[in-house]
């Protein structure tokens, strides 16, 4: 069942666990604000290299339950985390400098991130 008093955020989406349709589009930090209003943050953000500089940004604990935890897809093909089920995840990715490309497992130097990605992806409910 889709939980409405929490509100699922990472830093990607894994696009192969996308298997119904989903709408992407680009969002604001004071949308992503407003949509936290009153919820309880699930996050599955993955890279605590940047998480101290997305905090900052968005002026929310994005600190994940556990380190590195791992979606699950339901058979309605809506992701989960936590035995909580979503059918909206929002997505926080930082946007490098140009032609900056972090290597595996480094840490991103604050000058390399120009700034900050915000997307929001909804995934069709059948009536």
């Amino acid at each position: 069942m889709q939980n409405n008093a929490s509100i699922l955020i990472g830093n990607s989406f894994p696009l192969s666990l996308i298997r119904r349709p989903v709408r992407i589009e680009p969002q604001t930090l004071s949308a992503l604000q407003s949509a936290t209003t009153g919820k309880e943050i699930v996050s599955f953000w993955g890279h605590t290299n940047t998480l101290k500089r997305v905090e900052q940004f968005t002026e929310l604990d994005l600190s994940p339950a556990e380190a590195r935890p791992v979606l699950q897809l339901q058979k309605s093909g809506l992701p989960s985390l936590v035995g909580q089920t979503f059918c909206e995840c929002w997505i926080v990715s930082p946007d490098y400098i140009s032609s900056f490309r972090p290597a595996v497992g480094a840490e991103i130097p604050p000058e390399k991130i120009a700034g900050w990605q915000i997307l929001k992806l909804t995934w069709e409910i059948s009536k």
